[in-house]
């Protein structure tokens, strides 16, 4: 079940602009970096991240439908910017939040009827 679109954009608008201080360098906090389908324009998006291995797993608290979201999925990657380091993000896909691959704590904050997005780092 996702966030409402209202919050959405409350969030776009204004909660993003103050986290995107914070966000490439305070865990669990990560800055998204990806190029829009249409425009071609970098943006930067702030997110909750966990890393799993060689993974890293974003919950999906406005759906798969978040323009972010269907961005990175179109590129088929993007960048991330993590506790100051910069990495690529490769092979993009979209689990229920039940898949038995996704970490134990991932799981638990994504509840039921979440999905998750889980990218690759390198």
């Amino acid at each position: 079940m996702a966030w409402s679109r209202g919050l959405a954009r409350f969030n776009k608008k204004v909660t993003n602009r103050v986290q995107g201080l914070w966000a490439p360098y305070l865990p669990p906090w990560a800055m998204i970096v990806h190029r829009g389908r249409r425009s071609g324009r970098e943006y930067r998006t702030p997110v909750l991240a966990r890393r799993s291995g060689e993974s890293l797993e974003v919950v999906l608290f406005y759906g798969e439908r978040a323009d972010w979201v269907r961005n990175v999925l179109a590129a088929g990657g993007a960048g991330v910017v993590r506790k100051g380091r910069t990495a690529d993000l490769v092979e993009p896909r979209v689990v229920d939040s039940t898949d038995p691959g996704l970490s134990r704590s991932t799981r638990r904050v994504a509840g039921r009827n979440r999905r998750v997005l889980v990218v690759g780092l390198r």
